[in-house]
Parts: C-alpha cells; sequence; structure tokens
C-alpha cells in the first residue's frame, strides 16, 4: 500500500460516521421530552411572574429537545461536529433575560439535552431531581416582610410631632424618607412595619390637620 493509500485510509477512517439506531434515537428523545414536560411544568409552579409567559415556558422545554437531537447527530460524524460548531459561534442571541431563574430552566433545559443525547439519562433524571428539591428548599426559605410606605398629607406642617407620635404607637420600625413643606402644607412619606394596618391609617385620619394618609405595599424581597 502506498503512502497516499495509507494516508487516504487513515483520515477515512478518521472521519468514519457513528451508526445510531433509530431505537437510540426514539430512547433518547422520548426521555428528554418526558423530562422537557417535566420542566415546563415545575417552572409554571415556582415562577413568580404576575404576567406568565407560557411562549417561554413552551421555548425552553422545546429547547431540551433540540439541543438532544443536535448531540445525537454530532455522534454521527466528526465533520459534522466541526461545521455546526462553526455555526453556533456565529449566533449571537439578544434577547435579555431579565429574570435569573428564567436563565437556571434555560440552563437545565439545554443541560438535559446534552445530557440525554449524549446517553446518559439516569444523569439528566438525577439532576432535574435534585434541582427541583433545591430550588423548592430555597424558596421557601423565610424572608422578611418588605416594609410599606405611608403617604401623607397635612394642612399644618407643624404636624410631624402628632403624626409621628401616632406612627410609632403601631410601627416599632419606622424611618421618614421624604419630608416636603410648603405655606399651611406638610407631605411626607414614612417607610413602616405595620400588622394594624387599617388602624395605623384612622389614627393619621383623626389628626386634625391631616387631609389624607396613604399606606401603600410593594413586592419588593428583603433578607433581614
Amino acid at each position: 500500500m502506498s503512502l497516499t493509500e495509507i494516508l487516504k485510509s487513515g483520515l477515512m477512517n478518521g472521519y468514519a460516521s457513528t451508526v445510531v439506531s433509530t431505537k437510540e434515537v426514539l430512547v433518547c428523545l422520548g426521555i428528554t421530552s418526558i423530562l422537557a414536560l417535566y420542566i415546563f411544568f415545575v417552572y409554571r409552579f415556582i415562577t413568580r411572574k404576575e404576567f406568565y409567559n407560557k411562549n417561554f415556558n413552551i421555548a425552553v422545554a422545546a429547547l431540551a429537545v433540540v439541543t438532544a437531537s443536535v448531540i445525537l447527530t454530532l455522534q454521527t460524524n466528526v465533520a459534522i461536529s466541526l461545521g455546526t460548531v462553526g455555526a453556533l459561534s456565529i449566533v449571537r442571541f439578544r434577547t435579555a433575560i431579565k429574570d435569573p431563574m428564567d436563565l437556571v430552566f434555560l440552563f437545565w433545559a439545554v443541560a438535559d439535552g446534552i445530557i440525554c443525547g449524549a446517553g446518559y439519562a439516569e444523569i439528566a433524571i438525577l439532576t432535574s431531581l435534585a434541582l427541583t428539591v433545591g430550588i423548592l428548599i430555597l424558596n421557601a426559605v423565610p424572608i422578611a416582610k418588605a416594609p410599606m410606605i405611608l403617604v401623607i398629607n397635612a394642612s399644618d406642617y407643624n404636624s410631624e410631632a402628632k403624626i409621628i407620635d401616632v406612627v410609632k404607637k403601631y410601627s416599632k420600625y419606622n424611618k421618614v424618607k421624604s419630608r416636603n413643606l410648603r405655606p399651611g402644607s406638610l407631605d411626607m412619606i414614612i417607610e413602616v412595619r405595620v400588622k394594624e394596618e387599617s388602624e395605623l391609617v384612622q389614627s393619621i385620619m383623626n389628626i386634625n390637620t391631616v387631609t389624607a394618609a396613604t399606606l401603600m405595599s410593594h413586592d419588593g424581597e428583603v433578607t433581614f
């Protein structure tokens, strides 16, 4: 055998295809689809968004199956693998991920697709169960209640002392965030932690010089 034939044979063998049976493909995609549905329902259960984005959830589930299909394809031929890497290197995703949990689920779907495509479905299943337990436990960790915002309008700027006395009666934690004095009027914003919300507002309104009192809450989270 000549040198040219030896090199040609070596190169052809190096880029030879690995046969993946139809049964293996169906099993891989079937397990990945089950895990994708599992991720879909976990995301739907855990997400705290007021406006649930169903399209994003479907995209996350589909991403796992697509990733598994790509990994299966890459196993069949080295040349296809190199071409795919080159093609993906020019792809740019410009959609901003605003919620960190969305990013976690995206990586989760991609990881399950890669692991199932590589033939390690057991690892993908155990990883999904471990992530679910971890997320649920961390999600159940109690956090302090976010303070409320008390907005007060008074017709006399000398009313601040009376207002503060009433606020201290109902709230151990209170902090004046803003005070705006104008001729004949006082506007205050106070941060409070209070359980008797209605009683606090009514007591504030019982002050003769107070013309309006508004107690507002927000969805912010604190860890102290």
